[in-house]
């Protein structure tokens, strides 16, 4: 099973589905369209929602780190929700929620950027 996405907006920030495989080959590529698709209309709040990604390899990892830096240095932030399996496994050796704001549900991460907002 390749990688697949859905998004959708809440007020202004894109929270994007991810289904499948996020490893070398389609599913980083998919991935890529995902989050560029978003900043092609001028999105630059991401929550990704992994919560029905079955598998993770370095490459769909890395590709996640890419994209944070990426969208990080256009002023925007991706956040990460729903971790399952061998994707929280992951984050959690490579250390990277120290990277990631990773939440257990859409609602908080969505209002995580509604409070940064008001700081």
């Amino acid at each position: 099973m390749s990688l697949s996405w859905i998004d959708w907006d809440i007020d202004n920030v894109t929270v994007i589905l991810l289904t499948g495989r996020l490893t070398l080959g389609q599913g980083t590529v998919r991935l890529r369209e995902a989050l560029q698709s978003a900043l092609d209309r001028d999105r630059r709040k991401i929550v990704l929602d992994m919560g029905e990604v079955i598998y993770i390899d370095s490459s769909g990892l890395g590709e996640l780190v890419s994209w944070h830096q990426q969208i990080r240095s256009t002023g925007g932030d991706l956040k990460l929700i729903k971790l399952q399996g061998l994707a929280k496994d992951l984050i959690q050796i490579t250390r990277l929620y120290m990277v990631f704001d990773v939440f257990a549900d859409e609602a908080s991460a969505v209002e995580s950027f509604r409070a940064a907002a008001t700081e």
